[in-house]
């Protein structure tokens, strides 16, 4: 059965910013990091999981077919390996039953799947269990074999797997991976590579033709790290491609990996996805650090994992990265373009705020990431006659501050008191163009 209907095929708009179906309705890339899904999850608990990351409004699905934790040598739920004799062209039909059930189910709810074919320590080993099994010729041959497996379904293709290009042959490897699945799809599905921390995929890939959009690594070393400098590094390369953070700090990880430095919050996860979208991102994937290796109490803990899985869906910034999606979603969010010029004094240096503004003036969005005070240049709006809204991004809730009229400047002062993660999203809308309320859909 097909699920790759016309409707749920990917292309990068005309812009080459963003990300459209067929029919030309933007897509909102939001993605979770679910890397040991296939690997760890039962049906009915990827049911469960999928389930959730539906209703809280993701739209990508980031796993991979031949996991990092132990993938060759550590059995699924149901005692299959996915290859066998560690041999990329002989893959176990068992093993890749499980994958199916748990695509066309992410497929069913309306998800994409990021797929990644291989985590990177298969390529080059660097650290983790590996082994390095894959040579320029079997790579190829497994692209060929699994794109064949899933062309008619909605995929992501996400090559590289957090380890870094070192060499030529990884290099080759890589290309030749994607040349095998691009032989077999064309250019029905978008891909992309996910690379180690502190890099970003235009560093070595960029110009290859098949890379679709840039993805980056942001992290998960300290708090406040400008995530937006990797955006904007991106956006402003040529040619341009779309670009994501498809790995920044996860919810529930220690940060720089030590727990005596305290762990990353949903205000950490807020702060990194706003940075990055008003810098001019397509999308932004969130990551919880339990939940990417399923962590339960019966499986030792990767870097200090101390929340089961299925508690860890309820941490809040999961959901506050759906209000994000419902924000952007209830204006035209493909016109908005970074622009720092339409803030002008702001009250604290204590946190950056970002901003960003629609190319025809209509209406901007800025993040307040400490409950600052702000002041805002009007002029650049395409109306005298404007309304503007402090949006929470805790709760999705807007809050009317009023019409505003004829003012070139004017001061804005976030609720609450200066503090960390007091943050809010300012937004300023040609009256005359009728938006609504933010986060209520158009």
């Amino acid at each position: 059965m097909s699920f790759l209907e016309n409707s749920q095929r990917l292309k990068v708009n005309t812009t080459k910013r963003f990300l459209t179906y067929d029919n030309g309705e933007p897509f909102f890339y939001l993605g979770d990091t679910a890397w040991e899904l296939f690997h760890r999850l039962t049906r009915n608990e990827a049911d469960l999981y999928l389930q959730d990351r539906a209703s809280k409004g993701f739209t990508v699905i980031q796993a991979v077919a031949l996991a990092e934790l132990d993938g060759l040598t550590v059995s699924n739920p149901y005692g299959e390996f996915p290859l066998i004799d560690k041999d990329p062209t002989k893959v176990n039909e068992k093993y890749f039953e499980h994958v199916d059930y748990i695509i066309q189910k992410a497929a069913s709810l309306g998800l994409f799947t990021g797929l990644l074919p291989t985590w990177g320590d298969k390529w080059n080993k660097k650290w983790g269990a590996g082994p390095e099994i894959f040579t320029v010729e079997n790579a190829r041959l497994y692209g060929i074999w699994i794109a064949n497996r899933y062309k008619n379904y909605p995929i992501i293709w996400i090559l590289g797997g957090d380890r870094p290009i070192e060499t030529e042959n990884h290099k080759e490897v890589i290309c030749a991976m994607a040349e095998g699945i691009r032989s077999v799809t064309g250019n029905t599905q978008l891909m992309t590579f996910h690379p180690m921390g502190d890099h970003t995929s235009s560093e070595v890939f960029h110009n290859d033709l098949w890379l679709d959009f840039n993805m980056f690594q942001s992290g998960h070393v300290t708090r406040n790290l400008p995530n937006y400098k990797f955006t904007l590094n991106d956006y402003h390369k040529t040619p341009t491609k779309p670009v994501l953070d498809g790995e920044p700090r996860y919810e529930d990880h220690p940060v720089n990996w030590r727990i005596e430095n305290g762990y990353f919050d949903d205000f950490d996860i807020r702060q990194a996805a706003y940075w990055s979208m008003l810098s001019g991102a397509c999308g932004h994937t969130y990551g919880n650090h339990n939940i990417w290796q399923f962590w339960q109490i019966d499986r030792k803990p990767i870097s200090a994992a101390r929340t089961s899985w299925n508690e860890a869906l309820k941490h809040p910034g999961a959901s506050q990265l759906g209000y994000m999606r419902q924000l952007f979603e209830s204006r035209p969010w493909q016109l908005l373009l970074p622009d720092q010029t339409i803030v002008g004094l702001i009250d604290s240096q204590i946190g950056h705020v970002k901003a960003a503004l629609a190319s025809d003036g209509s209406f901007a969005f800025v993040y307040v990431p400490n409950g600052e005070s702000i002041t805002m240049n009007m002029t650049r709006l395409s109306s005298q006659q404007l309304v503007a809204w402090w949006y929470n991004p805790k709760t999705g809730i807007a809050t009317s501050i009023g019409k505003v009229f004829g003012q070139n400047f004017r001061m804005f002062k976030a609720p609450g008191e200066l503090f960390r993660s007091n943050d809010w999203v300012l937004v300023i809308d040609d009256y005359t163009r009728g938006f609504g309320v933010p986060g209520i859909k158009l």
